[in-house]
Order: C-alpha cells, then structure tokens, then sequence
C-alpha cells in the first residue's frame, strides 16, 4: 500500500495542471496516467490548438507554465461576432477593456511538453504511467485504489481521489453519477487553413445556419477552423475534395480574411452537452470534462476546467486543505466556489448553440438585435467580456496570476 495525500487519475492537460498547481503546497501527489505521453513532436502546420482565455493564461501564469507556452502563442486582441445572412454582430478589443489581450491561442503540443517538463522536477509527485485504475473504494476517512501499472498490481491510498479522466471518465461511471445534457445532433470539423489577408490577433465566431463557425488565428497566417455541422452533413464535408471543402467553408464565412487556402486534413468530433449533477462526492472531485462537457461555441470547455483547477489548488493550499485534503470543509469550500460557474457557464453555451440555429423569425430578430445593443453598449460589451475572459466572480490567486499562499507550508 502506497499512501499519499491526493491521486489524480488522468494526466491530460487539466489533470497535469493541477499537479502543477499543488506542487507548492508540499502535499504528496500521484499522478495516474493510462496512455504514455508522446515525445516533443515537431511543430506541424495542423497542429491543434486550444483558445486560451486572459483568465487561463493568468491561471498557467501563476503556476509557472506560461513563460514556457507565451513564445508560441497567437494573442488574440479582438473577437468579431456575425450572424451569417443577418445584420446582428458584437465586436469586442482589448483596449476597450485595457488589457494586452482577450486572449490566447496556444498550440496543445506547447501546453503538454510545459506540464511534462514541470512534472518531471517535482519531488512530491510520483507518476503512474501507463497505468489502469481497476478499482476504487471508499474505505473510513480515506479512498483505496487498485491499478495495473507496468504488468504489476499496485493499491494506493489518498485522502482525495481528483477524477480528470475526460468525458468519458471511468470514475464517474463506477460512482453511478448521473449527469444532465443532450447531444445537439451536431459534429465539430476541424481543419487549418490559410488566409491571404491574414488579420493577426483578431477571431471570428459567424453563426451559420447548421451551427457557429469559428476561426482562432495562429501564428504564419494560419487559423484553426471549427466548424459545426449537422450530423446529417459531417460525412458528405468530410469527403470533399480541398477545392469543393474551401469553397464552401469561403461562401459560408465570406471574405474579412480574402482568400483562404491550403486546408489541413479534417477530423470530427460528435457534440453533447453534460453537466455532472453532483461532481464533488466524500473524498472524491470531478474536474475538467468529467465533471463538464460543454459545446466549443465561445471556447469555454478548457477555460472552464483550468478555473477547477486553479480553485482547488486554492482550496487545497489552506490550512484545513492541507491537513485533511478530502476533509469536508475543503470539499465544501471548493463545492461553493465552482457550482456556480460550472451551471452558468453551461448553461450559457448550450443557450447560444440552441438559439443561433433556431431558423424563427422572431428568434432571429431578438438575436439580431441583442448582438447590436451588445456592440453599441459599452456596459454590456464589457461584461459579455468579462464572463468569456473567465474574470467573473471571485477569483483564486493563480487565477489573478499569483502563486499560492504557501509561505507557512
């Protein structure tokens, strides 16, 4: 038996993030991880991204990760906001708000080899990889797991089990936890293209018929596309040629950017809306897409679960956190501050997929004029900022770019 003061089973992004983020904290961390990391692979003209907000590029900030993504970033500066066939559109910039960016646009490759590098320096934290969590179960006043690790059963103890196993999470399944959603009968293509009057530092979100189409710009000129699509249509976009998928996805977004060209081998991905309903359990926490599955309009899933972990980071740094990490105190202390976000942030982005599809002619009309009064209202450009910047609310230290309090450690 192997014991430690918090398990995390899912060494992604969020998960290994968040063993970033306790390293200060002196507790003893296990990280759990069932697929081996990749080497540093070359930089690649498709490789995906993730839009980062100004709120997750303080929280990788105050872990220490950022000066180490920052020199292959893309800021993004402005976001311009259209309904395809409509007049209504927002436009929101960075000076408005006084800040240097909105936003960011980082390659996933940057983010990974950032984490796996500061992982390795870590002497409170003891890696399982590849490793397969057979079992868990709740045992008193602490969690015990079996794992198969390198051909070897292996059983572990923690007083916090931190499920960051994705969206299709194992622990959530074996906890029977139910969660609320749907599937919006819709896909995300994702492609890279090049513009020929590229507008550096600017994305765009156009809402189309079939769903939103966004471009995130990155560095050379290049964007990343996504581009949802009915289920109905995914095979038959999948399956143009480059010429025939250009000229569709030019007619659908128009020609801000003049000419696009050279599209990326495109992949899809099935879109679902799923809301955990109780994702903190006795010694047990739900992060990232096991406790939330969101539509990418706006790009808050991977903000959403940073701002997770940069409150249990938090929480877990105080005094009650670190003497008893899955004690009831923290875990309620974390419950109160991420309930909110988690259902808003939800709730918000599954309204915007719904109601920009929605072909009624009042509803067009509303939609049309609450994006117009949105551009024309400094307040209100303000505040829609602010929420999809992550800068709503309460904020934890490393959400403000600041290390943890853990000077009396």
């Amino acid at each position: 038996m192997h014991e430690y003061d918090v398990v995390i089973v899912g060494g992604g992004l969020v998960g290994g993030a968040l063993a970033c983020a306790l390293a200060p904290t002196g507790l003893r961390i296990a990280l759990v991880e069932a697929v081996a990391p990749e080497t540093m692979r070359q930089p690649s003209y498709d490789e995906r991204v993730i839009a980062l907000s100004l709120g997750s590029q303080r929280i990788l900030q105050g872990i220490g990760l950022w000066p180490r993504i920052a020199a292959e970033a893309e800021p993004i500066r402005r976001v311009h906001v259209s309904d395809r066939g409509h007049c209504g559109f927002t436009r929101l910039d960075h000076a408005e708000l006084g800040v240097e960016a909105l936003g960011q646009v980082a390659p996933a490759r940057v983010m990974g080899h950032a984490i796996r590098t500061r992982l390795a320096t870590l002497d409170t934290l003891t890696t399982l990889c590849p490793a397969r969590l057979c079992n868990h179960r709740l045992e008193g006043d602490r969690v015990t797991l079996d794992l198969h690790c390198q051909g070897r059963d292996l059983q572990l103890g923690t007083r916090l089990l931190v499920a960051a196993d994705g969206g299709d999470s194992a622990i959530r399944a074996r906890l029977g936890l139910g969660t609320r959603g749907h599937a919006y009968g819709q896909d995300a293509i994702i492609t890279t293209v090049t513009a020929d009057h590229a507008s550096p530092g600017t994305a765009y979100e156009r809402f189309t018929e079939s769903g939103p189409l966004a471009l995130l710009p990155m560095t050379e000129g290049r964007y990343s596309v996504v581009w949802t699509c009915r289920e109905d249509e995914t095979a038959e976009l999948l399956a143009l040629s480059d010429a025939d998928f250009i000229a569709l996805l030019q007619a659908r977004f128009g020609h801000r950017l003049g000419r696009l060209e050279r599209p990326s081998a495109r992949q899809a991905y099935p879109l679902r809306l799923a809301l955990t309903r109780e994702p903190v359990q006795q010694r047990v926490v739900l992060i990232g897409n096991a406790a939330h599955t969101l539509h990418p309009v706006a790009g808050q899933g991977f903000n959403l679960g940073l701002r997770d972990v940069a409150a249990l980071a938090e929480v877990l740094a105080e005094p009650a956190g670190r003497a008893d990490p899955g004690g009831p105190e923290t875990l309620a202390a974390y419950r109160r501050w991420r309930g909110g976000d988690q259902l808003v942030t939800g709730l918000v982005t599954d309204l915007l997929a719904r109601v920009f599809v929605n072909p009624l002619r009042p509803v067009l009309g509303l939609r049309a004029a609450a994006m117009l009064g949105i551009d024309l209202l400094p307040g209100a450009r303000q505040r829609v900022a602010r929420r999809f910047m992550g800068l709503e609310g309460t904020q934890p230290r490393l959400a403000c770019g600041l290390p943890l309090r853990t000077s009396h450690v």
